[in-house]
């Protein structure tokens, strides 16, 4: 199915991009973690790895499921961050707070793209 290759696609390059984004300007991302968590920057840099470790693990069809499984976990496991953001927008006061709102709303579509990407359709048997 094509729209399964263009939700892969897009996961791919999501996860990609904003895994190397982890690398490239840490102070952004070390910015949208609570503070009250601990190791925070070690937090930044081991969730970009991870980023990019899954999307990768999506080339590779035997990996595909579980690298999905991982993104999953992961948009998951960072929606703090997201939340911290939107209960916080003089914080971030370069980023609208509709757009803050509007992250929470994208990790939920994210799901649902990595979901369409990794599983494969159920066949229905002719009879």
């Amino acid at each position: 199915m094509p729209y399964k290759k263009i939700a892969l696609a897009i996961v791919v390059i999501w996860f990609i991009v904003g895994g190397l984004g982890h690398f490239i300007a840490p102070e952004f991302f070390l910015k949208i973690i609570p503070p009250s968590l601990p190791f925070r920057l070690e937090a930044v840099y081991i969730t970009g790895f991870l980023e990019i470790l899954g999307a990768l693990g999506l080339l590779y069809r035997p990996t595909r499921k579980w690298a999905g499984v991982g993104l999953i976990l992961l948009t998951i496991a960072v929606t703090p961050a997201n939340i911290y953001m939107w209960l916080n927008p003089q914080l971030f006061s370069n980023v609208a707070e509709s757009l803050l709102a509007g992250r929470l709303i994208l990790q939920l579509g994210l799901l649902a793209l990595i979901w369409m990407a990794c599983w494969p359709e159920a066949r229905v048997k002719n009879s």
